[in-house]
């Protein structure tokens, strides 16, 4: 997974999502009839000026990013999907300040977008369609150029209907000049649950999903797959329900257990692990059977190093964390939360039989796990201390048995993207509340921007929020133009759990 080449461009849409016409809308301004206020453009001069004020190193980075069909060997199963030329694709990288330049082709039959995740960049790149550009036509290209400011682990991936859950994605290394390093190696681990191609599409689980679950009610809590459907995952990490799509298989950097990817070092090497989280419905575990982790940073930003057993990531998580290599051949599992199956790779340091994709880990049920709640900014990462001056209250809503996931009651219109937009300003501090009024946990993700959790925890873009609980959150308004914030379970979004946080312009 080494190399600067790629692809990239964004799209966005629902049945809602699922696709924007091509004589739908690229600007803001087009894609709402209802009156509004005079919202940021995402083109436009507050945008700009904040791009200037990055300043920036004026190296630019330059690469070139081709989606097209592309066939995956899966321990001799071979699935057609989509990818950026590969599964991960190669990974992007380039230094904090740094200006990328991607060229992104689209060789697809289908609308294409990408979204540089979790990335605190101008608005008119952050690859939502009809929302923040058009999307990029079959047989188009479009190029996207913006600074990269923060240091860290982020990814991009295409963000148009359900082709997340396909092979379009891929790693964003973004590396300070400034940090001493102080390990041998690094390793980026990208987790990722697998259907495209073996048992369905994912717009096939869409429109599955979408029928809905309530004639399922009285199976009570069987665990059992019902098509491309799952009943009964259920985890008490996860305070429920797990996910509901059926996956025949659980990758480490684009291969199944049957096939691992392999890690090679020597023993007593001190390795950083970038691990991400790509899949589309799965939350996963993760942890080295014999080894402690040290967690270092969470979606791009320090935290107190913190020693676990594991670690859980929700869909669109990033963590960091240094591992000390013992002498012989170690398992790397990522469970799949609630569905009764893992990811897995294998650690060598000496020669030996590799373990069974099935080996017990007892990390795994150590009482050491890490989440974002144990963990505490690093010094000088935190917010200054500051009242906030707006509140944003975001209510999850919906459930399986209609299938009407939303915000507040609504589900999100993407051909009306401003209808229901919640308003900041640019210099204030906002505190959001997202509380989760549904029977199911929810990766929660705010484009263009990263919060802090409260009483000094971790910075972060995307967080986990459990069934009947609340997360609040602070940010500073600082990257004017329209940001979309949704949940990052594909089809929950695709269903309609999504909203625009707008800048109204001074």
């Amino acid at each position: 997974m080494s190399g600067t080449n790629g692809p990239f461009r964004a799209t966005l849409s629902r049945r809602g999502f699922l696709g924007v016409s091509m004589g739908a809308v690229s600007a803001v301004g087009l894609a709402s009839c209802a009156p509004r206020p005079d919202w940021v453009q995402p083109d436009g001069r507050e945008v700009m000026d904040a791009e200037h004020r990055r300043g920036g190193s004026g190296r630019v980075t330059d690469v070139a990013v081709t989606a097209a069909p592309a066939v995956l060997d899966l321990a001799g199963v071979s699935a057609p999907t989509w990818a950026f030329g590969s599964v991960p694709a190669p990974i992007i990288r380039l230094r904090a300040g740094d200006t990328l330049r991607a060229n992104v082709r689209n060789q697809l039959d289908a609308d294409l977008s990408v979204h540089w995740h979790g990335l605190a960049l101008r608005n008119d790149m952050d690859g939502v369609p009809p929302l923040t550009q058009r999307p990029i036509a079959p047989g188009g290209e479009f190029e996207y150029r913006f600074i990269a400011p923060d240091p860290g682990t982020y990814w991009f991936h295409s963000h148009v209907g359900t082709q997340l859950d396909r092979g379009l994605y891929g790693a964003l290394i973004i590396d300070d000049p400034a940090e001493p390093g102080n390990y041998d190696d690094e390793w980026v681990i990208v987790l990722d649950d697998w259907l495209d191609g073996v048992t369905a599409t994912p717009d096939d689980v869409f429109t599955d999903l979408s029928a809905g679950m309530g004639g399922m009610s009285g199976m009570g809590d069987m665990f059992m797959r019902i098509g491309n459907t799952l009943m009964g995952a259920t985890s008490a990490l996860l305070a429920g329900d797990a996910g509901d799509v059926y996956y025949p298989l659980y990758l480490v950097n684009g291969k199944p257990p049957a096939d691992p990817t392999q890690f090679a070092a020597r023993p007593g090497s001190r390795v950083r692990l970038r691990i991400i989280n790509a899949g589309g419905d799965t939350a996963f575990r993760f942890a080295i059977g014999g080894h402690s982790l040290t967690i270092t940073h969470t979606d791009g930003f320090p935290v107190d190093p913190t020693a676990v057993d594991s670690i859980l990531l929700g869909m669109g998580e990033r963590y960091d964390a240094t591992i000390v290599l013992g002498d012989g051949v170690f398992p790397l599992v990522a469970q799949a939360e609630g569905k009764r199956d893992r990811a897995f790779a294998v650690i060598r340091t000496a020669d030996g039989a590799p373990p069974a994709p099935d080996a017990t880990v007892a990390e795994l049920s150590g009482d050491r796990l890490g989440v974002a709640d144990r963990l505490t900014a690093a010094s000088g990462v935190g917010l200054m201390t500051r009242a906030p001056d707006r509140a944003i209250d975001i209510a999850l809503t919906g459930g399986m048995e209609a299938y009407d996931w939303g915000i507040d009651g609504n589900r999100f219109d993407m051909s009306q993207p401003l209808a229901r937009v919640r308003e900041v300003r640019e210099g204030e501090r906002v505190r959001m509340t997202i509380t989760n009024d549904t029977d199911m946990w929810h990766p929660f993700h705010l484009h263009g921007h990263t919060y802090q959790h409260a009483q000094g925890g971790p910075r972060k873009d995307t967080s986990i929020v459990l069934p009947r609980q609340t997360l609040t959150v602070d940010f500073d308004a600082d990257n004017p133009g329209v940001w979309l914030a949704h949940c990052h379970n594909v089809y929950h979004a695709e269903s309609g759990m999504a909203t625009v946080i707008g800048y109204r312009r001074a």
